[in-house]
């Protein structure tokens, strides 16, 4: 004979009902490490939620049960609680039942890990990846008990330190009734000042590593001699304050001879602007010295203006900086600031202003200087932004008509959740079209990009000030927020033949409270980790973006020699950005 509690086996049955569910699909394929890392997260979360109300509601009907019927055995007191009555806890099961459980579980394990597999080759068959054979078992379970296990011992920790906060409260001389609720209290409040010591911790050591990155220049990036280039000849921008983002801007991207052999057109150098975090300690100080630069190296008298906004890491995307340059012969100018070293993820979780300010401050001192010039003088105004960058740039605007009114045209690739105006544009969509592949007042000014072509499908001019959201069903970090924990999302609404959801998100996917938001968490992750038109990656289609919304000179066969070699450009490593 064995002992079990009846509240343990209500948590492992949740637990494991919680695993089953966590390895669902979602939007992108993950790997086993993730895998794990979601499987324990859920597994542990699950377990203690189920055992901790068995335990609350058990104990309410039995004291209530007991209390009631004073010819009944008493059920005995709490020892130095008095008025507290402990409730048995253990159920006696024969050993053949555990033989059966233990079958149950081999059975439950191998169904899983089968489901698991053609789970995920359902995902990677929608984002164009190809099956995989099997799962790397040791790296799930490994991890799946790691976090598990990490998950129970700090629910551990806060009962010993509730189990102290009571024992305070009695020497304190409280009441009995205010006993446990303060031993709780105490409990959680040293919890959350561990937490917040740990999270500062890891905080810091994480700026360490990234601040020695910041540092470094990557491979085939020299410091520029040219005079239309930031920390070239003549400019007040140090090459050793850029970052290294910066540095990897400045000292890239096509020349003009590169521009006129892919296009076969004259074309000019491209002067490209960037003032590091370093260089200037204010927003604004940057800013300035960032107009400065434009004055200096002829950026102004340049026949577009593209002002951009960063990821967290200070990154900007090859392909949609060069696809402008390579269209518009190198008669650009680009103009953008470092506001973070941090990657993107750092910037969201505590810091979700410095991209705001650091776009509405560049945005501002530059609009200013454009707006002093005769009208008939100004370069076509042009902003840009990806991820966290667009949300950023987004934000030096009121709404979508102080956008469409200030400039002549916007590229933003792959927005939050909580960018605006996106938000209320999604919202206010026009009936019909869907949240994945939204249309705004028929597409008059705004349209969205996912695959090529998408631009053409609608009927109708598209007039100036042309704004276009490169945007994909697949992308996580458009589709994360907090209401996926309670809220069916509407990208979910239903199968791919009603129109439910986009093309590429599995019919197989399904809404579950809390797991569903932990998912699409996870996936954030791994968006840059699938093929182009899919995920997080907007590269493949950039060109016909910029095409779109400042339409080149070039004749068609240019323009697809250029798509050509921005389609070639290398898988660039961005999760860190």
């Amino acid at each position: 004979m064995n002992t079990v509690r009846p509240a343990s086996i209500v948590g492992l049955l949740a637990g494991v009902s919680a695993v089953a569910l966590a390895l669902t699909p979602s939007l992108v394929p993950r790997p086993a490490l993730f895998q794990g890392f979601l499987a324990g997260v859920s597994f542990a979360l699950a377990y203690v939620a189920a055992a901790g109300l068995y335990r609350g509601v058990a104990a309410f009907l039995v004291r209530r049960r007991m209390d009631s019927c004073p010819g009944k055995r008493r059920v005995p007191e709490t020892q130095g609680v008095p008025g507290k009555r402990r409730v048995p806890v253990t159920l006696h099961l024969p050993r053949w039942l555990w033989q059966v459980v233990g079958a149950a579980g081999l059975l439950y394990v191998t169904l899983v890990g089968v489901l698991a597999v053609r789970w995920q080759n359902d995902v990677r068959a929608h984002v164009d990846m190809p099956p995989v054979d099997g799962l790397d078992v040791g790296m799930f379970f490994a991890v799946a008990i790691l976090l598990a296990g990490i998950v129970f011992g700090l629910r551990g920790g806060l009962r010993r330190l509730a189990v102290l906060g009571r024992h305070g409260a009695r020497r304190a001389g409280l009441p009995p009734g205010l006993v446990t609720p303060t031993g709780w209290l105490a409990g959680l409040l040293a919890a959350t000042l561990g937490l917040g010591i740990v999270v500062s911790a890891a905080l810091w050591g994480t700026d360490g590593v990234y601040a020695a990155r910041n540092e470094t220049t990557p491979a085939g990036i020299v410091e520029p001699a040219e005079d239309h280039r930031s920390a070239g000849a003549g400019s007040a921008v140090e090459w050793d304050k850029l970052g290294m983002q910066g540095r990897a801007f400045v000292g890239g991207g096509p020349g003009a001879a590169t521009i006129e052999n892919v296009t076969g057109h004259p074309a000019l150098e491209p002067v490209r602007i960037y003032v590091g975090s370093a260089q200037e300690e204010s927003m604004a100080a940057r800013a300035a010295l960032a107009v400065a630069e434009l004055k200096r190296t002829g950026g102004f008298d340049r026949g577009t203006l593209m002002i951009a906004t960063p990821t967290g890491s200070g990154w900007l995307e090859r392909q949609a900086v060069d696809s402008l340059e390579y269209l518009h012969g190198g008669d650009t100018a680009i103009v953008s600031m470092q506001y973070s070293y941090q990657p993107s993820w750092v910037s969201f979780l505590f810091h979700q202003d410095l991209p705001r300010d650091s776009g509405q401050a560049l945005y501002n001192a530059v609009k200013a200087e454009w707006d002093s010039m005769p009208a008939t003088e100004r370069p076509a105004l042009l902003v840009y932004g990806l991820s966290l960058g667009a949300s950023g740039m987004q934000s030096a605007f009121s709404g979508i008509d102080d956008l469409a009114s200030s400039i002549d045209g916007a590229v933003f690739s792959g927005a939050p959740n909580n960018s605006q105006p996106w938000g209320a544009l999604q919202a206010q969509r026009d009936p019909g079209s869907p949240v994945w592949q939204p249309v705004f007042d028929g597409g008059r000014n705004v349209r969205w990009l996912s695959n090529t072509g998408d631009f053409d499908k609608l009927q109708g001019p598209w007039e100036p000030a042309r704004v276009a959201y490169l945007q994909h069903g697949t992308d996580a970090v458009t589709w994360l927020t907090p209401r996926l924990i309670w809220e069916k999302p509407e990208w979910l609404a239903g199968t791919k033949s009603t129109g439910g959801r986009a093309p590429d998100v599995s019919d197989a996917m399904r809404w579950i409270p809390l797991v569903t938001y932990l998912q699409v968490a996870f996936d954030m992750f791994m968006g840059e980790a699938v093929p182009a038109s899919h995920g997080h990656n907007f590269g493949d289609v950039a060109v016909e973006a910029w095409n779109g919304v400042a339409p080149s000179r070039l004749d068609p066969s240019a323009v697809d020699r250029i798509q050509d070699v921005i389609a070639a450009y290398p898988y660039e490593e961005s999760l860190n950005n």
